[in-house]
């Protein structure tokens, strides 16, 4: 999309404005508290934005080669979730 430096999960933090239904921010306060209210969300947001990308891939695949079955689609969602797992872990060694 831009021509950020950054992928997902990368950089400084930014000051965003977020609204959300009460019941909403309640709900994630009430599970994580108020200081790591910001952190759920990041990971949330991450989360959302590598599945969407993982969709996008297998359209792609699907649209070029056929059907994916849905074992192996779990397979992928799997090796995506443990890639993409690896690579948080090596950031925060690094």
């Amino acid at each position: 999309m831009g021509g950020s430096p950054y992928s997902i999960g990368e950089g400084s933090a930014a000051r965003v404005g977020l609204s959300l239904p009460e019941g909403t921010a309640e709900a994630i306060r009430a599970r994580v508290g108020k200081r790591e209210f910001s952190a759920f969300i990041a990971e949330a947001v991450e989360r959302e934005l590598r599945g969407q990308g993982l969709d996008e891939c297998l359209a792609d695949y699907e649209s070029r080669k056929g059907s994916v079955s849905e074992p192996a689609r779990q397979r992928v969602r799997q090796a995506f979730d443990e890639v993409f797992a690896e690579r948080v872990e090596w950031l925060a060694a690094g």
